[in-house]
């Protein structure tokens, strides 16, 4: 598969070379490194599919253009539009011409988040009462002095969205009861510190944050049966993963655990999982697109307000 990366930033420097052979040309307006300036400038059989990595506002443009000559599209999370009915329009088109879309959410490939869905798909643990995650970097001056990045939900729509597709792999179509606790600008123009929650069962409690100092992510996970644990990423490692069965009536649990120290494996089997449903022909699915859209413009609207009064 010939592919090409759009957008050559930082996420487009990673994608270009988990590629490798297949990566035949880069698009960017500014970067010397590019083959061409615009994506209109390729010559429509130099390639079989596209990585997106541009900012959010071009997006829709890009992969409109792209799924109507028939090519497929691994785009960079979050995917957002005016409204739902460009993703359905985009489906669409994808579906009429055969291509696939799919947006990035690298971290489905964490080895620890797949760990967890499948315990969690087990049934070992029993009825999940609650869980909570914390997502946090240091990027908050990073972002400050970035034009467009410091606008709009901030970190809500940078890791906000990996937090809620995480919460979808692991416990499917939940409903989109999510309401903002807390959002604050500490040293951002937009959130750059943020909380959300949802009542039900499980409860879920989601915290963001680009003034971590440290990069680190943390998951509880409490249930009838036991618990389970996550703390740091791969890329962050070392990495583990603990699951404790509870004890009845009560005393210290016997536990198994799991200490990953390697580098990141995301980028390349998620890009690896993509080709595979390319060969496949697999049909574009944006449902979790809408759902994440719904649900982030709606969070989004509560910190606007929330300011506001």
């Amino acid at each position: 598969m010939k592919v090409i990366v759009v957008g050559y930033g930082i996420q487009g420097h990673k994608r270009f070379k988990v590629a490798g052979e297949d990566a035949v040309g880069i698009v960017d307006p500014v970067a010397p490194e590019a083959n061409w300036r615009r994506l209109e400038d390729v010559p429509i059989d130099r390639f079989d599919a596209a990585i997106v990595c541009t900012p959010d506002s071009p997006k829709i443009g890009l992969l409109r253009h792209l799924l109507e000559r028939g090519k497929h599209v691994l785009v960079e999370k979050p995917l957002f539009a005016a409204n739902g009915d460009d993703f359905r329009a985009l489906e669409a088109l994808a579906r009429r011409t055969g291509a696939l879309c799919v947006t990035a959410y690298n971290h489905r490939f964490e080895p620890h988040f797949v760990r967890m869905r499948d315990l969690l798909l087990s049934g070992r643990l029993g009825s999940v009462y609650r869980c909570r995650m914390f997502y946090g970097n240091g990027t908050a001056r990073l972002v400050r002095n970035s034009a467009w990045r410091d606008t709009g939900d901030g970190v809500l729509g940078d890791l906000g969205s990996h937090l809620l597709d995480t919460v979808r792999f692991w416990f499917g179509d939940v409903a989109d009861g999510f309401r903002i606790v807390s959002a604050e600008r500490f040293e951002n123009r937009a959130p750059d510190h943020v909380v959300i929650a949802a009542e039900g069962r499980p409860q879920i409690e989601l915290e963001m944050t680009l003034l971590s100092w440290r990069n680190y992510f943390t998951c509880d996970v409490f249930a009838e049966h036991g618990s389970a644990h996550i703390e740091s990423l791969c890329k962050w490692g070392p990495s583990s993963f603990i699951h404790r069965t509870r004890v009845l009536p009560s005393g210290r649990p016997p536990e198994e655990s799991q200490i990953l120290v390697q580098d990141d494996p995301t980028w390349a089997l998620e890009y690896a999982h993509f080709k595979q449903l390319c060969e496949a022909r697999t049909e574009t699915d944006l449902s979790n697109d809408i759902w994440l859209h719904r649900a982030l413009t709606r969070l989004g609207r509560e910190i606007q307000a929330g300011n506001a009064a």
